[in-house]
């Protein structure tokens, strides 16, 4: 997997975090660049940490699945794809403000709930042999930066982009799952 592809995953990744950064954006009354740069860590941290757990645990189950790998990427990929689509069609065109607090336990739950699709993204790139160090680097700093702009951006717009931002995700990464069924069908 190269570069682009790990891009483009963490770009499909980070937009859980982006819409409820822009959710937390619209939350507070006034957003600092503290707040800015908790939210980026919390969220940036937690996504570069799950698909690293993801990715030992299946390693450790590798040897058993190596035959089927591609189809067991793509089905993950699509259910976390399928998932955030469903999620963010159901939502409406109401917005929520959300909570505004930027403590410890509120932003440990956010992070870990907009994080677990990157658990299974994890367990994914073991099956693909990917370069797990680069991955979650790279992942974790597009969700910080999407983060970050996520609060800054729902501070000023609102929830315009809320539900796109979640639609885009899912179809990205059900795009990248189907790329890596073709490829090694087609090879």
């Amino acid at each position: 997997m190269g570069l682009l592809e790990v891009l483009i995953i963490a770009v499909g990744l980070s937009m859980d975090a982006f819409a409820v950064s822009i959710g937390k954006g619209l939350a507070v009354r006034k957003v600092t660049w503290k707040n800015a740069l908790c939210v980026g860590l919390w969220f940036g941290s937690f996504q570069a940490l799950m698909p690293l757990a993801g990715y030992f645990l299946g390693v450790s189950f590798s040897s058993f699945v190596s035959s089927v790998d591609h189809w067991i990427a793509f089905v993950l990929l699509s259910l976390i794809g399928g998932n955030m689509i469903r999620e963010s069609a159901s939502k409406g065109d109401e917005c929520s403000l959300g909570d505004a607090s930027f403590g410890f336990r509120t932003m440990l739950l956010m992070a870990l709930a907009t994080s677990i699709d990157a658990l299974a993204a994890g367990v994914t790139f073991a099956f693909l042999n990917a370069d797990i160090w680069s991955s979650v680097a790279v992942i974790g700093a597009t969700t910080f930066v999407f983060s970050v702009v996520g609060i800054l951006i729902g501070h000023i717009v609102g929830c315009r982009f809320h539900k796109g931002a979640g639609i885009f995700g899912g179809i990205v990464l059900i795009g990248i799952g189907l790329k890596i069924l073709v490829e090694h069908l087609l090879s």
